[in-house]
Parts: C-alpha cells; structure tokens; sequence
C-alpha cells in the first residue's frame, strides 16, 4: 500500500513545507507549521473546462430530509443539570386518532459530537462515568422515563488516560454509594425528604460486563473500526489528546493528531448517528488545549469550572449547536464524585439568618436560572501610600469603579481605606447587575453596621451615582421573595445608591 503523503502547512500564510521547521519562510512566523495529509489527484488539463457532471443525489430538497430523518429523540443522560446544558428539542407526532402530540426531548442529539474541557481532577471523567452508569441502569430496569428511547446496543468507553481498571474503581464506588443510600433512605421518617444519587444506578457488575465495553487502544483507525463493528448507542473518548493516526509523523497530542483524530471521528459517528463525548486538556491560560478549528468540527463544547478547593462545578455551554449557550449546570461534589444541586441559591447564601456587617445578597442570571448569591466586602484602614482593591470572583475594576462613585457622589472616604470583596461559594460573577449590592456591601463594612435583613439588591450603577435598570427584573424578585426576602431594592424603588443610604440609616457605630 502507498505511504500517505504529507506537507507542513503555516497557520498564519498558508504556506506549505516538504519537512517541519520551526519558522516560516513565508511570513517568519515562529511555530506555525502542522501537518497535514494531502490527497493525490490525477493531474488535469488546464485547457480543458472545469464544467462537472452534477449528481441529482447531491441535491435534495427540505422535505425529502424530514421524510430521511423523521421526529429525533434526544438520549437523556439522566443527569438533569447536564441535560439543561445540553439543550432540549420539540417532538410532535401525529397519534393513531390523527391529533397532533408535542413532547420535549433533552439531551443529547443522535450523531452529535461533544467537547467537554476542564481543569485536571475537576471532575470530567466522574461526570461521565455516572452518566454511563445511570444509562445502563435506567436500560436495566422499567423506572426510566417513557418518551425516552433506549437501545440494547452497549456503551463503548475509550480508555486513553486511565485504565479499564481504574474506572472499574470509580464505578465501584458509585455503586456502593446507592446502597449506602437506599439504606440510609430506609431508617428515615416518613416526612423527611431521601437522599438523592446524581445517577441512581441500579445496576450490577454482570449486567456491566454486557453492556460496558472498554478500548485500550489509543490508535485513531482502529477505534473507528470497532465503532464500526459494534454500533454503540454511547461513545466516550477519555481522552482526545491521547489519539493519534499512523499517516501523520507527530506525536499525540499535537495540533496535526489532534486536528486529524478528531475529524475521523466526527466522520464516522456522524454517519452512524452515534452521540459521542470528547474530554479535553486545558492549557495554563484556562481555555481547551488544541487548535480553535477543533471547536469548530464538533457540536458542542461544554466547560467544567469550579475552585479546587471547593465544593462547588459549574458546567457551561462555550458552543452548542443543538441548544442556548446560556444554560448552566450546577454540580457539588461529594465523597462518591458529583451530587446534582437543584436549588443552587441555598448553597451560595451563607448569612440569611443572621445580620452581619458587610454582607448583602445579589441576584445573578446563569441562562434561564435566577441564583441568589451573598457577596462580602471588609473595609480596613490602609497602611499603604496607594490602598489595595482586591477581588475573589469579581473583576477588580468593577470594584475599583464603586469605589470611585461611591467616593465621590456618597461623599464616603475610602481614598484611604483597603477594600476587599469576595462572592461566597466561589462563584465567579460579572453581571453588572450585582453593582448595587456590592456597593452597599462596601459602605456596611466601611460604617460596621449590618444591612437590613431579608433584603435583596438587584440593579447597575452608573458613573454619576445613578441606579439603572436591569434584565429578567421580574424573574429575579419571584425568585427572592420564593426563598423569603420581602423587600427588593432596585430601580423601581430608588434612583441612586446616596438615597438607599439613607434610606437604610447606615451611621458608623460608637
């Protein structure tokens, strides 16, 4: 068989090169060269015209593809908070009485290829082994939801990182947690609310060996063979850095592999109709480690983020072609891997009970979902001949802006005084719409005098001290007076943050 030709080809003019070097003749730059696989094709005529036989197959009109391709169910993974990342779709079908039926389908969309990035020990990898055995479960048994369609077919895991061993381990663990659980649940009274599993897996070691299938091969090809060969419902790649082809001479890992593995992945569950997981490294910068076209061959790139230190993941949407970008799911992590949290604004409140200086509650948009989140600001004399702004999940010139207007429109002196500010729970906000509560945060802690309690502040300030309007207004006081906040401050209650200071009677204690 022919040796597969390749050329090195400059990312930044396009320049193509016999053998690698680290600069480009071209245009200079320094490594910029990637490998690429070039097709030979029969020398042509230029004389000859370029006019082609046009295929009718190549053309087909709308119709003929909802005709092909009919209603598509999405596969749940189970999981509702990656469901709600993944995005939702609406079924109709037509009943045997000639009504009209509509449904809504969640989760992953058949033949869809999704990237999921994280920082190493984040909890990628756990994530996905639950969904894996939370499937399995619910295919095992008569509990699973029934506008859900499952296959017999199995789940084929791709071990590229760890081995078949090591996930048996994790499994293990999850399994043991549910009896730990279904126990628990047991010795309970009656009125008192179970413990809820992120997967409720059900499902025993044997049945595992059935529909569980592990790869150990890191080689490309071969895997699109046995996807090929078997036909999985499920294809997970843990993970993509690890594949490589024998037609290119770089390692695995490289932008060529890389590039190059993934596109003949794509090609081939695309045309099985395969939904299929990518886990992806991260660069030291936070972003997915590859080239960007590699977010543009798949369908979706999901981000798990979170504080290591922490308890809390965030799992966000960067790309999805299927579903909104502004959905996110809130995980937790516990002893056995990642617990769903289905009310998020009890986590991130710490001091709801209790008046404490420097504390105010803010509420932030993530997609559809209003969170409530407690923000604290401490206000010490500095000792420093420029004072210090520090933020832990708020930008630092958000901070140094409300520092500024509240200087000069509140007439407050804090020229001279540290401010630090942090958003509990680790969560990282920059909706400007937290500005007003964070505000009031900072003259609580600079007047050591608590906010008043079961008090929300929702709204933006502008650079003249003025208190402007937000989005979702009406969804985020709903969501505060469910969890029992009886009074909002906002636009529609005051017009600049001088008149919320005094309104609240914040003085300087003696």
């Amino acid at each position: 068989m022919a040796k597969v030709k390749t050329v090195f080809i400059c990312q930044s003019c396009g320049e193509s090169h016999p053998r690698w070097q680290g600069q480009c003749s071209s245009c200079g730059e320094w490594n910029t060269l990637v490998e690429q696989i070039v097709e030979e094709k029969a020398k042509k005529n230029l004389n000859s015209p370029r006019d082609k036989t046009v295929n009718p197959q190549n053309i087909i009109s709308f119709s003929q593809v909802e005709a092909a391709s009919g209603p598509k169910r999405r596969l749940s993974s189970l999981i509702g908070e990656l469901d709600r990342v993944l995005g939702s779709s609406v079924i109709r079908e037509t009943d045997v009485k000639g009504g009209v039926e509509t449904q809504i389908s969640r989760g992953m969309v058949p033949g869809a290829v999704m990237l999921i990035g994280g920082e190493p020990g984040i909890g990628k990898s756990t994530l996905l082994t639950q969904m894996v055995v939370g499937i399995l479960s619910q295919q095992t048994t008569e509990e699973g939801p029934k506008e859900i369609e499952y296959s017999n077919k199995p789940i084929l895991y791709v071990c590229g990182e760890e081995s078949p061993a090591q996930i048996a381990m994790r499994i293990k663990r999850i399994l043991e947690n549910e009896q730990e659980i279904t126990s628990s649940n047991k010795g309970q009274p009656s009125g008192q609310k179970p413990a809820k599993n992120l997967s409720h897996p059900k499902i025993t070691e044997h049945q595992l060996n059935e529909k569980l299938l592990f790869v150990t091969s890191t080689d490309v090809d071969e895997v699109t063979s046995i996807i090929k060969e078997r036909l999985p419902q499920l294809v997970i790649i843990d993970s993509i850095q690890t594949m490589q082809t024998d037609d290119l001479m770089g390692a695995e890992g490289s932008v060529g592999q890389l590039r190059e593995s993934t596109q003949r992945l794509t090609d081939t569950v695309k045309c099985l109709g395969i939904p299929t997981f990518l886990v992806g490294h991260v660069t030291k910068e936070g972003t997915i480690a590859g080239p960007k076209v590699l977010e543009h061959i798949v369908d979706a790139v999901l981000e798990l983020s979170g504080e290591r230190n922490d308890q809390l993941r965030l799992l966000r949407a960067i790309k999805n072609r299927f579903g909104a970008t502004d959905e996110v799911g809130v995980f937790r992590l516990v002893e056995y891997g990642l617990e769903e949290v289905a009310n998020p604004s009890e986590m991130l409140l710490e001091h709801t009970e209790e008046t404490v200086s420097g504390s105010a509650t803010v509420c932030v948009m993530e997609g559809t979902r209003p969170l409530l989140v407690e923000v604290q600001a401490l206000v010490v004399s500095s000792q420093l001949a420029m004072p210090r702004r520090v933020g832990r999940g708020i930008e630092l010139s958000r901070i140094q802006v409300l520092a500024a207007v509240l200087q000069k429109h509140a007439h407050l002196g804090l020229g001279t005084a540290d401010i630090f500010v942090s958003a509990a729970g680790g969560f990282s906000i920059r909706e400007p719409s937290v500005d007003l509560g964070l505000a009031m945060a900072i003259v609580s802690s600079l007047h050591n005098k608590p906010l008043p309690p079961k008090t929300i502040f929702i709204g933006e300030i502008g650079l003249l001290g003025e208190i402007r309007s937000v989005t979702y207004l009406d969804r985020r006081i709903k969501e505060a007076k469910r969890l029992g906040f009886d009074r909002i401050i906002s636009r529609q209650t005051h017009q600049k943050i001088q008149d919320v200071i005094k309104d609240l009677k914040i003085l300087k204690s003696n």
